[in-house]
Order: structure tokens, then sequence, then C-alpha cells
């Protein structure tokens, strides 16, 4: 077990490049199932997360070759219908993402119960609902068992705008005979570039980053290359670090033109950066001030499907509040347990009222002061992480592979920005 031993206090600066996105990496790596053709993939991040996705891969005839550290040749030559580790299966949330490539590939499937953060219930019913529309049966006794005798292409209305059920249903339907079209998609960054991949092995996905996608399917893909865009998340992460740190950074290649919503919000909280091309430059100044709705009223911020706030940003975004003046409402409908840790950040010294399982009122700014925490998901982890390097004092803070799942050497990157934090094995 490893742990990170932080002391606050110190401003951010510098230059840091974020790692590839996680998000993107995990259904790029899935839909390598789908074609028997070498494929080339950059800007992979080496986190725990994609490993435990490639592990997988691994067991069902996937080959992989390394050519360096964030970049693999994948190819799906021959693939097994092999059972799958639930330990792996546990690990991961994305482990569902296999079901629809392996029902188009290899027509079978036996898939344990996925895993993944502890936010409250992760219902698969909308994949199950979606792939079943493409030809698909579905049965579960204690795993899911997913048949399909040749896919054929469908009006899908997913009943809800889930990430992981709406790649699902693209990466069936690319090589399902006919016609698709995705209703309700989600629409997420990650989303649109694995759609942009599927497209550049000879996929015809159009409209794009919309809510409705229309699909032809063709007979096959074939091999490519292509790179994995910024992790958005890490950047709006390292942009909380420098603001609550009153620091000042620059982030290099960090994806902008998908900010647009993130940036409306971070200006609610007296947050502020400027965009230079491709990099984003977060200045020492800020105002930190929470911006009250009309005639002063509490302004209340609540997660969305894209392109409104994200879910996974909810968490550092509270961080930032704490050290913002003024009082503002959070609101994640999304998930039960979310905010469950922010007795974490009252312990520390925030003034925070948890309202319900969905809703907590911040009123800043407030001292933070070194406190020992432990990390209870990965968004949660790194918010804590961004709470200790604003603190007076030293904090620890445990069962950081959650925070390994998710970020890449984090703690590497915040040392070459002038933050004093260590990796310490216990």
């Amino acid at each position: 077990m490893e742990k990170f031993v932080i002391e606050g206090g110190y401003p951010l600066h510098g230059e840091v490049t974020p790692s590839g996105n996680k998000n993107a990496a995990l259904p790029l790596l899935a839909a390598c199932l789908l074609t028997d053709e070498p494929i080339i993939l950059h800007n992979i991040p080496n986190i725990l997360d994609v490993r435990t996705m490639r592990a997988l891969l691994e067991s069902l005839g996937v080959e992989f070759t390394d050519l360096d550290e964030h970049t693999w040749k994948v190819q799906a030559r021959e693939v097994r219908p092999a059972d799958l580790d639930p330990d792996l299966c546990r690990k991961i949330r994305a482990s569902i993402l296999l079901a629809g490539p392996m029902s188009a590939r290899t027509g079978v499937l036996r898939l344990p119960p996925p895993g993944g953060d502890v936010i409250g219930r992760r219902r698969v019913d909308t994949h199950l609902l979606a792939l079943k529309k493409l030809g698909v049966e579905v049965s579960y006794d204690r795993y899911f068992h997913f048949h399909a005798n040749g896919l054929h292409g469908a009006n899908i209305l997913l009943d809800e705008a889930s990430v992981t059920a709406t790649e699902n249903a693209i990466m069936a339907a690319v090589i399902a005979k006919g016609e698709s079209v995705i209703r309700n998609a989600a629409s997420e960054p990650h989303i649109q570039e694995l759609c942009h991949f599927l497209n550049s092995l000879g996929a015809k996905i159009e409209n794009i980053g919309s809510n409705t996608l229309h699909i032809t399917g063709v007979d096959h893909l074939h091999g490519g290359e292509f790179t994995i865009g910024p992790d958005y998340l890490e950047v709006v992460s390292f942009i909380g670090a420098a603001a609550v740190t009153r620091g000042e950074i620059t982030i290099r290649k960090a994806g902008p033109e998908y900010l647009d919503m993130i940036q409306l919000v971070f200006g609610r909280l007296g947050v502020h950066w400027e965009v230079r091309g491709e990099d984003i430059f977060v200045p020492r100044e800020q105002r930190l001030t929470i911006e009250p709705d009309l005639g002063g009223a509490i302004p209340e911020i609540s997660v969305m499907p894209w392109p409104a706030f994200p879910t996974d940003l909810m968490s550092i975004a509270l961080v930032v509040a704490t050290q913002s003046k003024g009082t503002v409402l959070f609101h994640d409908w999304m998930y039960p347990s979310r905010m469950f840790f922010t007795d974490k950040l009252v312990s520390m010294g925030a003034q925070i009222v948890l309202c319900d399982p969905h809703r907590c009122i911040v009123q800043g700014p407030t001292e933070l002061y070194g406190e020992k925490l432990e990390s209870p998901d990965i968004r949660a982890g790194m918010a804590l992480v961004l709470a200790a390097l604003s603190a007076h004092g030293t904090s620890v803070i445990r069962n950081i592979g959650q925070i390994d799942r998710g970020y890449e050497r984090v703690d590497e990157k915040l040392a070459a920005l002038g933050a004093h934090i260590q990796r310490v094995r216990e």
C-alpha cells in the first residue's frame, strides 16, 4: 500500500502536460476487437484502469506490442470467448465495454459484473436494451451472457444518456448489417474520439458530437493509427490545483475546445484562465468570489449530460468553492454517494452542509488544515489532493491506488510544479 504525504501552502508554478484521456483509451482498446488487423494507439495513459483493460483483452486473445511507454500496437488477430477474470472485471466499470464489440465479433461473451468507483448504483440496463435492439440475446445468472448470430441495424432510443451504453451501441452497430440510429446518445469528448477512431478504420458514423448518431454498418474494419487526446478531467484538476494554491501554471496541449461549459462554471466560482492556442494559462490573480444569482440568491451548480457540467468534476469544483468567497449549492442527481467525501473536507476545516446524498452547500473561503485522509474514489481522491495542497500543515492520503486508476504519476507532475508531495510505501 502507498500513500501521499503532502505539505500544503506552496503555490504551483511552471508547465505541465496532461496524459491521454482515460475515458477515451478504454473504449478505443475495446474497439480494437472489431478488426483482425493491427492498430497503433498513441498517447495511452499509463494508469491502472488501462492496464486492467489490457489484461482483459489479452485473456481474449488480443496481442499487444509496446512500441514505447505510451504507444501500443494492438491486434485482435484471433479472438476467443474466454472466461474473464472476475477480479479484473470488478476493478473497472469499463469491463462492460467488451459486450458490444464481442457480440459483434464472436457473438459470445460471458461477463462477470463490472466494478469501478463506489459512488452509488450504476445500472447496466441501458446497455442491455441497446444491444438487444441490435440482435443480441442477454441473460443473467450472476454473470451476464451475451449471444448473437449476426447483428442488424436498429432505431435505438437510449432510456438515459449513458456514456458507456452509447459506446457499446456504437461499437456493435458499426459492423451490424444495415443502418442504425442512436437517439439520446451521450456526446462527451471521449465518445467523439471513439467515433472518429472507428471512422478512421472504415466505419460510417455521422452527426458526431450530437445526441443523435447515424451509423451505416460495414462488412469489416481495417487497421489504422490514432492518437488519444488529452484528459480534460486532468486538465481541470490542474486548473483547480493552481487556483486553490494561488499559483500560476501553463497546461500544454490541453484540448481547450472541450472546456467551454466548464469555464463558465468555474467562472462562477471566481476562477478564470486564458486559452493560448492548444495551451491553457492559469494566472496567479484569481477573483475567487462566488457569483450570486440574480437578486443575490445562492447559485446552484448542477451536473448534467454533456455538453453541460460533468459529474466527474463535481468533487474538484467543490474544493475550489471552499477557497472562494460566498455560498454555493452543489447538486449531483446522478450518483447518491458522490458527496460522501465532504466529511473529510469538513475535518480539514471546510464549512460544508450535506443536505442529502445529492446536495451540499459550501461557504467559503475557509482555511484548511492538514489531516489524515483516505481516498474513496478516483475523483474524490484527486479533490482531496487539491485540498491538501492548499491546507496549512501536512496531510496524509491513503488508498491512493484509487487515484492512480485515473491519474498517471500525478504526484510527479505536481512535484515538478513545486508541490511538496511524496509517495510513501506503508
